[in-house]
Parts: C-alpha cells; sequence; structure tokens
C-alpha cells in the first residue's frame, strides 16, 4: 500500500476536528501537525484530544475553532505551508528523510513568524537534540509526549498564553505562573498539570459568579502560565509582568550567563526576594540537600525524584493558589427538563411531554443544539425533519430517535464510543468503560480497527472475516480513582506480590464501573480475556510486553453473581500488577516513576470455538514486519510469522512453534526433519467446566494443557497438521494415514485454505507504514464456518505493538575479519552499531550446564545481575538454550528484569543441547526494543563459533555453581551489521 492511499484513508475516518474553540485575541486557528499517521491518530482517538478542547472550551463558554492538518512527512509540510497559511507547527522526530531541524530551518527562513515546536514520542531522542544543537535554534520550544495527549493542549496553550500574555495582562489584569525548567521531561509533566488545576479553578469561580458579564471575565480571564529555561529568561518575565505573577516555580539547577550552573534557581529567588517579590515560590531539584536552601529561603521545596512528585505539585497548587445544556421547554418558555449530553438529550427525548417535542421540532431547535457540540451528523438529519410529514406526535418523537440510533451505528463504526448497553455487541467498534487514556495496547488496537473498517479491509479476502474481537476498554481515570480512593501509596511496594494482590482484590473499584460491568455481564456470555494496558506499554521507547497480567475467564458459571465477582477481581489484578515486583524493576531499570505508569484494562471476547469441554482458537500467532533472523532469499523487510493451535500462550512464552515468512509462506525454513523434532506437543485451552477458581492463588487457574493426539480426536486441527510417514521418512499432508501428528499448516501456507500469509502480509504492511516503525502484531484465527449463522472463518487481530529497530547501519566486510583476534562470530546477530564499553562477560560453564537446574541457574543470575546494577556496570551474558522461556527445559526461564544489565544476549547451543532460537516472544520484543544485541550461535556451524576454550582459560573475577564472571581491564569491542546480521566480539 502506498502512502498517499493511507494518508487518503487516515483523513477518511479522522472525525471532529473542527470543534475547538478559543476565546483570546490572536489564537491558533490553523495547525500543522507533522508526525506518523499513528502518531496523529492517538492525539486525537486515544487521548481524546478533540473532546478535550472541546469539553474545556465549552465549559468556558469558548467560540472559535482552531484545526489541526496533519502531514506525515516533512516534504509535504513544505509544499503544504505554500498552500495554506499556518499559525502553529508542531514536529514530531520521525518525519521522513528531512529531518525536523533541518525542515525547521527551511520554514523559518521563509516563514519566520511561525512558531515551531518539536514533539518527543522517545525518550532517547533528547539525545539527538543535544547532537543537533546549533540547528535547534530554529525550533521555539521541545516537549516530551509519555501517553498522555494533554501535553497537546499544554502545546497550544504555551504558544496562545505567549501571543496574549502582554495585552491580557494590560487589559484584564490576567494572572501569571511562571514556571522555570529546562528538562524536557519535567516540564512536559508540569506544564499540562499546571493548567488542568487552573482549568479546575477557573470553572469554580464561574460556578460561584452570579453575574453573566463576571462569568464572561472569569472565562477570559484565567491564568497563563510562562515557561523559560534560563535565569535570564525568567528576570525579563518577572519585571514585565510581576505585579500580575500569583506563583513561581523553579528548577535549581540551569543556565545562568550562558552555563549550566548548579544554584541558578537559589540566585533567580534570592535576586527576587531583593525586589520585594509577594507571591507563593516553590524550588524543585532532584537533589534532597536543596531543601534545606529552600528552607533558608522561606519556600516551598519538592523533590524531583519523589514517588509522589504530580500529588506533590498539585498539592501546592491547591493549596497555595485561591454554554450549556440543552433545555427541554413548553410553548410558554418553562423549563421541564436539561440536558448536558448526547445522552442525556436522547433520554429526555424519550419521555418529553408532546408540547415540548412540537415546539423544539419546528423551530430546529434540536438540530442548532447539536451543531453547536459538533454532533453534525445528528443535525444534518434532523434539520430536514418537518413536523407535517408525520401523522403524529408519537411517530415524530420515534422517527427522531431512529435517527439517533441510526447516525450513532454509522459514526461509531471503527470508533471508541461510550458505554451503552444496547451496544455491548458491536463488531466494528470500541467500547469505553470508563474515562481517560485506552493505554499502549488499546491505542494499537483501536487505532488499526479504525483503518480496517475505514478501508474495508476484509473485502479483500472473499468469504473470510478481518476484524478485531469485540472490545471494551476501561481507561485510565478508573485507576486514578482506584489509587486515590484506596489510599494506595508507597507503602504497598514493601509488601510481597501475593500480599499487594490479595490487598487490591479487597479494594474497591468505582460505584460507576461496578455497575457498568453488572449490566456487562447481564449480557455478555463468551469467555472474556482480561488485559492489562498501561499507559507506557507498547511504546516505541519503552515496551512493557509480557510485564503485566492477563487473566482468561470462562465466564459461563450459572451464578452471574460470581461471574460479576471473577470479571471484577481480574480488573483488580490487572491494576495491581503495575506495583508487582517484576513490574517495579522493569520500571526502574527504564528510568521511569512508579506514579508516571497508570494502567487501563481491555475487555475482550476470548478467540476461540468449544471442542468438547475445551475453549481455544484453531491458530494463534505473533508475526513482525522486520525479520531479524533472514534465512536463504529472504530479506529482514518480509517479516517473519510465529504460529501454533490453541491459545497463543505458547507462541508469546517461547514454547514450540512453527515459524514462516508471509510474503513466501511455501518456503520451507528448516527442514522436514527438524520439523518433527520441533513440533508442538502440547496446546493451551480453557478449560469450560471450570466454575471455581481462584484467580489470587494461580493467575492461570483456568487454563489446561492438552495434547495434540488429543486435539486431533477432537477434529480440530484437520487442516493444521501432517503425519510423518516412516516407512518413507517424510511428511504427509493430512491426517489420513496413521503416524507422529506434525503441527505444519500445511493447508492453510500450502494450498490457501484460510488466506492467513495474505492477510498478514498486507497487515503489517499497512501498520508499518501507520506507525512508520516496524510492527508486531498478535492474532489468532477461527476456521470455522457456520452458514447458517452467517459465521465466516476470521482473522482477528489482538493487539499491534511497535518494534524499535536500530537504523544507523554499519557495514562489516566479513572477508577481512581476523577470525584469531574474535572468541565470538555469528552470521545470525541481532542488533546494529558498535559497543566499546562492557568489561564484563558472565556464562554459563558449559561443563556444568544441566537443564534440569535451570531454576537454580535463574537464580544465580539474577543475583549477578543485582550486583551489576549496585555497581553500575553492563555485561554479556551467554548460555545454551532459550532466555526467557517459560519451559525450562529448553533454556533458562529468566525475566526480564533479571538480566536487564546485559547489553549481550547470546544463545550459545552445546553439543548435547540444540535448542531453536527464541524469536518471537514478549521476552525478545523488549530485548529488541531496547536495543539489545542478541546472538544465537548454532553447534558445529562451518562459520559461527564461541570460542569456549579461550573463555574457560581467562581467570574468573567470581564463581557460582554453574556460572563463570570475567572482569576485564580494558573493554570487550563488539560490532554489529544489522543490514547482514553478521556480529562479532574481539577478545
Amino acid at each position: 500500500m502506498e502512502l498517499k492511499e493511507l494518508y487518503y484513508y487516515y483523513n477518511k475516518f479522522k472525525f471532529g476536528e473542527d470543534i475547538f474553540h478559543n476565546l483570546m485575541r490572536r489564537k491558533v486557528h490553523e495547525i500543522l501537525l507533522i508526525s506518523t499517521f499513528y502518531d496523529a491518530y492517538i492525539f486525537e482517538q486515544d487521548g481524546r484530544l478533540s473532546e478535550q478542547i472541546y469539553g474545556e472550551y465549552r465549559q468556558l463558554n469558548l467560540s472559535t475553532s482552531p484545526r489541526i492538518t496533519s502531514v506525515p512527512t516533512g516534504s509535504q509540510a513544505l509544499d503544504l505551508l505554500q498552500e495554506k497559511e499556518f499559525d502553529l507547527v508542531i514536529t514530531m522526530m520521525r518525519i521522513g528523510e528531512l529531518s525536523p531541524f533541518k525542515l525547521s530551518k527551511k520554514i523559518k527562513q521563509k516563514y519566520p513568524e511561525i512558531p515551531i515546536l518539536l514533539l518527543l514520542n522517545v525518550s532517547n531522542d533528547v539525545v539527538l537534540i543535544d547532537k543537533n544543537s546549533e540547528e535547534m535554534r530554529y525550533i521555539d520550544n521541545v516537549f516530551s509526549w509519555n501517553g498522555d495527549s494533554k501535553i497537546f493542549l499544554s502545546m497550544i496553550k504555551y504558544i496562545e498564553d505567549y501571543w496574549n500574555v502582554e495585552n491580557d495582562t494590560r487589559e484584564g489584569s490576567v494572572r501569571v505562573i511562571l514556571l522555570v525548567e529546562d528538562s524536557i521531561h519535567y516540564y512536559s509533566m508540569f506544564h499540562p498539570l499546571l493548567y488542568a488545576e487552573i482549568m479546575k479553578q477557573t470553572q469554580r469561580l464561574i460556578s460561584e459568579e452570579l453575574d453573566d458579564i463576571n462569568k464572561r471575565m472569569r472565562m477570559r480571564g484565567r491564568s497563563k502560565v510562562l515557561l523559560c529555561h534560563t535565569f535570564e529568561q525568567a528576570i525579563e518575565l518577572y519585571e514585565k509582568y510581576k505585579e500580575y505573577i500569583i506563583a513561581i516555580i523553579s528548577d535549581i539547577r540551569y543556565s545562568y550567563k550562558g552555563k549550566i550552573h548548579p544554584e541558578a534557581g537559589i540566585k533567580l529567588i534570592r535576586h527576587l526576594q531583593m525586589h520585594n517579590v509577594d507571591c507563593p515560590i516553590l524550588l524543585q531539584s532532584a537533589e534532597l540537600d536543596n531543601k534545606n536552601n529552600a528552607q533558608e529561603l522561606g519556600v516551598h521545596f519538592l523533590h524531583k525524584n519523589s514517588k509522589t512528585l504530580l500529588h506533590d505539585l498539585t498539592r501546592f497548587i491547591v493549596n497555595n493558589l485561591g454554554f450549556g445544556d440543552f433545555i427541554f421547554r413548553k410553548e410558554d418558555g418553562t423549563e421541564i427538563a436539561r440536558a448536558q449530553t448526547i445522552t442525556d438529550f436522547l433520554d429526555r427525548l424519550k419521555v418529553i411531554p408532546d408540547e415540548s417535542l412540537l415546539f423544539h421540532s419546528s423551530h430546529n431547535n434540536f438540530s442548532a443544539w447539536l451543531a453547536a457540540h459538533g454532533e453534525f451528523l445528528f443535525a444534518k438529519r434532523l434539520r430536514d425533519v418537518q413536523v407535517k410529514d408525520f401523522p403524529g406526535t408519537e411517530q415524530l418523537r420515534q422517527h427522531l430517535i431512529n435517527i439517533f440510533r441510526e447516525v450513532d451505528y454509522e459514526k461509531n463504526r471503527g470508533k471508541i464510543i461510550h458505554f451503552d448497553p444496547n451496544f455491548l455487541n458491536i463488531e466494528e467498534g470500541i467500547i469505553r468503560l470508563s474515562e481517560g487514556s485506552l493505554g499502549g495496547k488499546g491505542r494499537g488496537i483501536a487505532f488499526l480497527n479504525s483503518l480496517f473498517v475505514t478501508m474495508e479491509f476484509e473485502k479483500r479476502f472473499p468469504n473470510v472475516s478481518v476484524k478485531i474481537p469485540k472490545t471494551c476498554i476501561i481507561g485510565t481515570s478508573e485507576f486514578d480513582y482506584f489509587v486515590e480512593h484506596n489510599q494506595i501509596g508507597d507503602w504497598i511496594t514493601q509488601k510481597s506480590d501475593h500480599e499487594i494482590q490479595a490487598h487490591f482484590i479487597k479494594c474497591d473499584l468505582s460505584p460507576k464501573l461496578k455497575q457498568i460491568l453488572s449490566a456487562f455481564v447481564d449480557q455478555i456470555k463468551y469467555p472474556l480475556a482480561v488485559r492489562s494496558s498501561g499507559l507506557l506499554e507498547d511504546s516505541q521507547s519503552q515496551p512493557f510486553a509480557g510485564i503485566y497480567e492477563t487473566f482468561m475467564l470462562p465466564n459461563n458459571h450459572p451464578d452471574r453473581k460470581i461471574r460479576l465477582q471473577h470479571l471484577i477481581n481480574s480488573i483488580k489484578l490487572v491494576f495491581a500488577s503495575v506495583y508487582l515486583q517484576t513490574a517495579r524493576n522493569y520500571i526502574e531499570s527504564i528510568h521511569y516513576k512508579l506514579e508516571e505508569e497508570k494502567m487501563a484494562v481491555i475487555i475482550q471476547e476470548m478467540v476461540g470455538e468449544q471442542f468438547d469441554n475445551y475453549f481455544y482458537p484453531h491458530i494463534s500467532g505473533v508475526a513482525q514486519s522486520y525479520n531479524f533472523y533472514p534465512t536463504s532469499t529472504l530479506k529482514n523487510s518480509d517479516g517473519i510469522a510465529s504460529v501454533a493451535v490453541g491459545l497463543g500462550k505458547t507462541v508469546v512464552e517461547g514454547e514450540r512453534i512453527f515459524r514462516f515468512c508471509p510474503k513466501y509462506p511455501k518456503m520451507q525454513l528448516i527442514s522436514q526433519e527438524e520439523i518433527l523434532g520441533e513440533t508442538q506437543k502440547e496446546l493451551y485451552a480453557i478449560d469450560v467446566n471450570e466454575y471455581n477458581f481462584e484467580l489470587l492463588e494461580n493467575n492461570e487457574s483456568t487454563l489446561r494443557k492438552i495434547r495434540i493426539k488429543e486435539a486431533d480426536k477432537q477434529g480440530s486441527l484437520a487442516h493444521l497438521i501432517s503425519t510423518w510417514d516412516y516407512q518413507n521418512n517424510r511428511l504427509v499432508d493430512g491426517n489420513n494415514i496413521p503416524g507422529p501428528r506434525v503441527v505444519t499448516f500445511a493447508d492453510v501456507l500450502k494450498y490457501d485454505y484460510f488466506p492467513l500469509a495474505r492477510i498478514l502480509d498486507e497487515t503489517l504492511d499497512i501498520g508499518q507504514k501507520a506507525m512508520g516503525v516496524p510492527v508486531e502484531i498478535e492474532f489468532a484465527v477461527n476456521l470455522t464456518q457456520k452458514p447458517e449463522q452467517k459465521k465466516t472463518p476470521t482473522f482477528y487481530v489482538l493487539q499491534i505493538r511497535p518494534l524499535t529497530i536500530n537504523t544507523d547501519e554499519i557495514y562489516i566486510d566479513s572477508e577481512n575479519v581476523v577470525r584469531d583476534e574474535l572468541f565470538l562470530y555469528t552470521s545470525s546477530g541481532m542488533g546494529n552499531g558498535v559497543i566499546s564499553n562492557i568489561f564484563d562477560i558472565i556464562y554459563i560453564d558449559p561443563h556444568k550446564f544441566d537443564n534440569t537446574k535451570t531454576l537454580q541457574i535463574q537464580q544465580e543470575i539474577a543475583d549477578l545481575n543485582n550486583q551489576m546494577k549496585e555497581e553500575d556496570r553492563y555485561y554479556i551474558l551467554i548460555g545454551p538454550g532459550r532466555w526467557g522461556s517459560r519451559d525450562r527445559f529448553l533454556g533458562v526461564p529468566v525475566k526480564w528484569h533479571e538480566i536487564y544489565r546485559a547489553k549481550i544476549i547470546v544463545e550459545a547451543s552445546l553439543k548435547d543441547f540444540i535448542v531453536d532460537a527464541s524469536q518471537g516472544t514478549h521476552f525478545f520484543h523488549n530485548l529488541v526494543s531496547m536495543n539489545i544485541g542478541y546472538f544465537t550461535v548454532p553447534f558445529a556451524s562451518d562459520s559461527d563459533f564461541v570460542d569456549w576454550e579461550w573463555l574457560i582459560s581467562q581467570k574468573p573475577y567470581q564463581k557460582t555453581d554453574h556460572l563463570v564472571h570475567l572482569r576485564f581491564d580494558h573493554p570487550a569491542i563488539i560490532k554489529m551489521d544489522g543490514r547482514k546480521g553478521i556480529s562479532f566480539i574481539y577478545k
């Protein structure tokens, strides 16, 4: 698919862009957003940007509307700027061949008055800004996005406040908050929070005013936030607006006289106090010692490393800084009811008296009010309704109600809709059960669903369906409520994992959500998957795949109260997983604070069919648009898929699976003998007879393992298996002869019984172009055909996430490599670049390796990893089998937090222990996304090797029962050619 075609579809499904309103004299009317289609979608759908702006401005009675125009590349932006005027340019980092720095220079040279803001969504991009510091002068400021679209609102207000502050302070005595901070990460947290509190305060003041003129003055007079980064900028702004400043919030370490000064903030406050500053002041610092300095100055202090940083800032603001409804009327003007929302409006429409219905219909009031609220689809249909066209009032009322429902359906296809019991079985929309962000997984699946619906994707594949499972999402606002209402604080991290989970089970969800879940359980009887969707989860810079909990519920207990309790408990346990040891360690390892993570929850229809007492899909799998281990004539860009029969747990946890290339599904990647040896032996399924289970004791208590032989008898594998013919020493497709069953998916891949490969190839292509980076999808397939029920074979997308790869390629000429200088060489290396700062190697002693003792080895590795963490060192990890496998006999079942100090991870086969590499698991995805070198060294290869003799001859720094730790005076030099897959390490 070409980018132009994708751009067309993106614009087709984008909704609600023209409902923004603004009040100030100089306004942002036109915004040019330069980003991938995925990032633009997240702003509008996941963060509900349009509704946030509209809701805020409606409450403040504003009337003008900024318009966002999105383009995916810098070159398209330059073309568009020649055709149309823009007030603000916002660019992401990844915008095609033209970098944001070069783009900004070109824009400023031709349009010097247009402000340009750079928005980062990958934390490592701060380094790129440092590298381009000279060209940064063409960018007005930089913000960082952590998954919450409120930063976008904050950026608009940042520009508008600087435009209007001089006029608005002079004419309306508007108040000002001065924020002095040079850390992109921190001011991107503080700035949106300040505005959120300002909006709350403004609304409170409006509600207290009785006079309309004063109300309008309050609306226009919200406080402004002026952000600056240096001592000199702060002094200039203070001198200009000192009589209007109501608070000063300042970092301590920032630029003073052109250089970073460790006490610049202290100098600022002392200077201002000499000039009789009279407003609350907050000093903030990552160094706790500065608290004494703040106390000496008589000002407030905020510790940046506090686990309750944002809460502390909110408390400072609250403690230190002191349009409307539709009114249903009778013909004489008497008010009989009000509606604040469209849902309220529809409810009132069903019951208002005939007199009121006729009065508003004849005056076109319904259409006008809805248009003002941006509900243009409703308004357009209602505008043509004439009272005289109906024989009676009830026919008119029913017609209006039907219009609402019809337009709702059209509007909701591919969209995210509010909970309504009437829409629980919607096939092409996502239901939002509570407010807040959708989280990482929710963003991806909502985005892809919108594209599928808009493109009518399934029409490309006759006689099959392509969709997402029926999906409901609990937004992060419920998590915020849960934490606050149940007083979850830092104390919870002192408890064991089981104690944390037990405590969360005892806590309460919000009454509103419990009521919604009760209605949900009344209607939904199919098995459910309750999945995590953290705010930071599955993003480009900090993937959390496999870190949080997922629960599979049969949802078939005869007592609805028990089914409801199972659902509620699973939601609580997903919330609890944020605080468990694995998650806390992971969050710390990627330099985030625990309080920055918020949890949304996905409640999703389980894909599958019931076979005897078990429920499972015919096929589950993971596919990646970039293949790190291309073989034969395959290229990296051809992609790779890993599939299994039954639930996807087999694939994502590194058990026995089948791999193929979606572009060339008939190509056999390994020999038939290897296929026989590595074939799937068991599948995972939900036990539908398991009514009484306890999730707290075992989150997999509803799952069962079934032998492939048993599943074959159930009739679920007819098109998915082959049989090993011992007489002819070969595989025979199907199960028509006696012999061992081998899972090969032959009918699907070789004979196109179901177009799995073509669907995957196109889905990966669309996902990669839309997100701007290689992607990974999780999927499931039901092959069941029931024409009488209009049931066709269906491909379901369960998740989509970015698969980050390092694109700064290096090139290795393998012919000129002196192998005697190396202790490791592989042609199956993942990663790219040169690493020259590692002094430590930890390897499993090949003479002591025993795959029955991998749990002991796991603990030994975790202990050494903690030691390396305490010493702030990184290391090379080498061992046999699959790292991170859940099958402890196939490798060491480590978790990511137990090895995260390893910068290079090697799977090296031994003579008596040869196992296929572990590509395709959640664990592996995290390694890839965090740019960890990952090498596979097969045994007895003609080219690849580990020089075990050299390793063993080195003097150990320390030993455990199974591990050897080497430490050198000079660093190991590691070179990785991501294009060729060649990697090696010098002695």
